[in-house]
């Protein structure tokens, strides 16, 4: 039985915390936050006993960690869950900054800790269909990706200030999405943005709307269509156009009725947020993460598909500012 530190306590380690309680071979056995209150809810719903996240790192009674706290606290968290000899389940972005997360592969890298940064739209059983039957050659070469994420409203201006923006908090998903199913690295990235939705947003120095082309050597193309508004729930589809056809994942609608009129036909909307929609997948994420570190195995996405991927979101800022396509360097 693996025993499993959480650190965070809010919506995302709350999501993490149920999928661990449906996946055999692991329970919660620590909790901890900066907030008492969260971290006292939590440890009543799972029996962990509330620590201080020093204290977590370093409990015997702690064999991994899932790190599930702001952004700017993933650093030194990695670096103590990597020294104490800890798996890390690390919620995306690894870090804001490119150098930072090279200090912290070499950290993970030395520690020979497993390390799975959680993309867990590759773990949708949509999308992860989709892949599989592009790896299988069903569509052939794979020549144009197209991706339509856009939440149904946009967050609280307070985060948009402190989320590093639209390209390192939002499309980061997409960028990775995107390698997942282009099987090569894109080379160039270009981007173009406005604040469509919210002038607030635009005065705050971000975009709400957003379009991005990615390139990879080869000429395979990746197109992303972002938005912060969808008036008819949360639009999550992905297209990949191939050589000897097409494979398409659709919106998953909140039932499957659909009613016919004079008016014509009308369904469902979409689910209305990520909590619903990749239900399935944090669970299975989770589960990959587990499963790996009891086989001894590396999970993936790793430490290096979170550099990667914000690398991506890097070159998309750097690109909305100069008008122009950016080149993105090797890793």
């Amino acid at each position: 039985m693996l025993k499993i530190g959480l650190l965070g306590c809010g919506r995302i380690g709350q999501v993490h915390a149920r999928s661990v309680g449906q996946v055999d071979g692991a329970v919660v056995t620590a909790v901890a936050d900066a907030f008492a209150e969260p971290a006292e809810t939590l440890a009543r719903k799972t029996g962990a006993t509330v620590m201080e996240t020093e204290e977590l790192i370093a409990s015997g009674d702690v064999d991994a960690v899932v790190i599930g706290t702001p952004t700017d606290t993933h650093y030194e968290l990695i670096h103590a869950a990597a020294a104490a000899g800890k798996p890390i389940f690390c919620e995306k972005p690894v870090d804001l900054s490119v150098d930072r997360i090279r200090d912290c592969i070499a950290a993970v890298e030395k520690a020979g800790v497993p390390f799975l940064s959680a993309f867990n739209r590759r773990f949708d059983p949509n999308f992860a269909n989709l892949q599989s039957r592009i790896v299988e050659d069903e569509i052939g070469h794979v020549e144009i990706v197209t991706i339509l994420s856009r939440d149904p409203s946009p967050p609280p201006i307070d985060y948009i200030k402190s989320s590093g923006g639209l390209f390192r908090d939002m499309t980061i998903h997409d960028f990775d999405m995107a390698r997942f199913l282009l099987g090569e690295e894109p080379v160039s990235v270009y981007a173009v943005g406005a604040a469509l939705v919210d002038p607030k947003i635009g005065e705050a120095g971000d975009v709400d709307t957003a379009a991005v082309t990615l390139t990879t050597a080869s000429g395979k193309i990746c197109q992303i269509s972002n938005s912060r508004r969808a008036t008819y729930g949360y639009d999550q589809r992905i297209e990949v156009h191939g050589s000897r056809g097409m494979l398409r994942a659709a919106n998953v609608l909140e039932n499957t009725v659909e009613v016919a009129s004079g008016a014509g036909f009308r369904a469902a909307p979409a689910q209305h947020f990520f909590l619903e929609r990749y239900e399935a997948a944090y669970r299975a994420e989770m589960e990959h993460f587990i499963e790996a570190v009891l086989d001894g195995t590396q999970p993936t996405p790793g430490i290096r598909d979170g550099l990667r991927a914000q690398m991506l979101a890097d070159a998309a800022a750097r690109s909305l500012v100069e008008g122009q396509p950016i080149a993105i360097a090797d890793a």
